[in-house]
């Protein structure tokens, strides 16, 4: 798969960490883990409206908020410890990746996007499962979203 079947954000992303060593790769991840934002206060005090994704070795959840106005974009929230700077640094590529995207954009993406990061060597294969099930559950609840609101 080439990053042409991808948006463009995450077509850069996925760019970005193909040009450099392994090393340099987990360095990048690291930067994205540092970058990832704060749930906003109406999600910090609601725990409930955030799913969790219990394939990650870390506890790691999330939930999407799609537009109210006619753009349809679809937003992203994570919730991940500090602590856990591979599940975070996976979280902070997706959100800049895909937030802001429509849910057919997000719907588009491969699933298997994560391995196009070059980490699999890097990264142990149960954390790479991880990133695939956040991608996967993102897409699951937009497919739901779109289909509440058809």
């Amino acid at each position: 798969m080439t990053t042409q079947a991808l948006p463009s954000a995450l077509a850069s992303i996925v760019d970005d960490f193909q040009a450099l060593s392994e090393p340099e790769r987990l360095q990048l991840l690291l930067e994205f883990s540092e970058g990832l934002p704060e749930l906003p206060d109406r999600l910090k005090d609601h725990p409930e409206l955030l799913e969790q994704v219990v394939e990650c070795q870390s506890p790691l959840f999330l939930t999407i908020e799609t537009g109210n106005n006619d753009d349809g974009a679809v937003h992203l929230f994570f919730k991940a410890p500090a602590e856990a700077p591979t599940t975070r640094g996976f979280a902070g590529v997706l959100h800049e990746g895909l937030d802001g995207l429509s849910a057919e954009e997000i719907l588009s993406v491969p699933d298997d996007m994560p391995e196009l990061l070059g980490l699999t060597r890097a990264i142990t294969p149960l954390r790479m499962r991880g990133m695939t099930a956040m991608l996967g559950r993102i897409k699951r609840k937009v497919a739901a979203e779109s289909r509440a609101q058809a």
